[in-house]
């Protein structure tokens, strides 16, 4: 095997890190992710390296001093692109501090290799250590897959340096030059340029799964109110239906209507109809079961699915909640803005051949009744089982 050259260990690392910091540069997140500071993170590192390679070409000592620096600044970037991921306060003291330290010690130790490496391990061993710690806390990413990776790869990094440190410490061998020191010197480099390598495919990773966790929760909820939207709710009630369909379970559909919406609109215009739309959102979601699943079915009509639920309970569920939008006035802009609504409920034991157009189709039509009726009232109807409605899932809100 070939002997390593750290030259060219030097110059993989800087081509490697350049490239990757380019391709963090080029995506281009809706919302500030902590990529670019990661992607200058990388560049700094790269800065790092090639000042090694310019050893001889500059005084020693600022060589010496500045490339250090600039390690334990390309540290604390990522500690605070992690903040930044994690919509945190960037951590300006734990960040300087190091690079300071940093500093100081490459300058006070430029006579002592052992010493300059110990200081180095130790305080960029901590750097890593603090960049793990702000991942995890003060709350853990939902996203595991690459906050794992980086956790191991910096985490990896960490153990490596403070081994190397404490090892040159009770083993003082002799050192000439960096350039054409020992293995353990390339072999560092090595496994630096690596762990950095894996901990950017992370945090690449970690951006992707939550681009991926938003775009799915845009795809499913409603963009005015935040509940589930009619496509979430039409999945849900078909997969449900047909597992209590099989099981012969009760199952309860609600479909809720704001009475008068249209007087509202024109009294305080679409603002104030938008705002008494989510003060109704909230209400009947605050007051439903952890299984229960709320949603707008279109316009000024919400859809409630009510899993395991019997005829009474699901009635006695449409009289609170009816009666708790009637008491519950909604505020908007220093006003009390009164509003009713008006309820159509279908719950039954569902068997083999009832699907989900009937249970929609039966709750619209007991609302439809609740209307006639005089409106800010609670009206059932009976799943009709003599043929499955065709196009029934598709049936539009009215505008009543």
């Amino acid at each position: 095997m070939p002997p390593l050259d750290t030259a060219t260990i030097l110059v993989m690392s800087i081509v490697a890190t350049t490239a990757m910091a380019l391709a963090l540069a080029v995506m281009r997140p809706r919302r500030s992710e902590g990529l670019g500071l990661w992607a200058l993170a990388l560049v700094v590192y790269a800065i790092t390296h090639g000042l090694v390679l310019m050893r001889g070409a500059m005084p020693l000592t600022l060589n010496i001093v500045l490339s250090n620096t600039l390690m334990s600044l390309a540290l604390a970037l990522l500690l605070c692109a992690i903040a930044q991921f994690q919509a945190q306060p960037a951590p300006r003291l734990t960040a300087a501090l190091p690079v300071v330290a940093t500093a100081a010690l490459m300058f006070a130790s430029i006579d002592s290799y052992h010493a300059r490496l110990l200081f180095a391990g130790v305080i960029w061993a901590a750097q890593l250590a603090l960049t793990v710690r702000a991942l995890w806390r003060p709350r853990a990413p939902n996203q595991r897959r690459g906050a794992l990776l980086i956790s191991a790869a910096l985490g990896f990094q960490c153990v490596l340096l403070l081994a190397r440190a404490l090892w040159f410490m009770v083993n003082p061998l002799p050192f000439t030059d960096f350039m054409h020191g020992d293995d353990t010197g390339k072999l560092a480099l090595v496994s630096s340029l690596a762990a950095l390598v894996m901990a950017s495919l992370g945090f690449v990773l970690l951006a992707k799964d939550r681009a991926d966790a938003v775009n799915e929760h845009l795809a499913s909820s409603d963009s005015l109110t935040g509940i589930a939207n009619r496509r979430q709710l039409l999945q849900t009630l078909t997969r449900d239906v047909a597992c209590a369909a099989r099981l012969n379970q009760p199952y309860a559909v609600l479909m809720v209507d704001v009475d008068h919406f249209k007087d509202v609109n024109d009294r305080l215009g679409h603002a104030g109809g938008d705002a008494v739309l989510c003060h109704i959102a909230r209400l009947l979601q605050r007051h439903l079961r952890a299984q229960d699943l709320v949603g707008r079915w279109g316009g000024e009509e919400f859809v409630l699915l009510l899993p395991h639920t019997s005829p009474e309970a699901a009635r006695g569920v449409a009289e609170k909640l009816r009666q708790l939008v009637e008491e519950t006035p909604c505020s908007h802009k220093g006003q009390s803005i009164d509003v009713t609504v008006s309820v159509g409920c279908c719950a039954e034991e569902l068997g083999p051949g009832d699907e989900a157009g009937q249970l929609i189709e039966a709750a619209d039509r007991a609302l439809y009744a609740a209307k006639r009726a005089g409106r800010n009232r609670v009206e059932s109807a009976p799943l009709t089982r003599m043929h499955v409605l065709e196009g029934a899932l598709a049936i539009p809100g009215r505008v009543r």
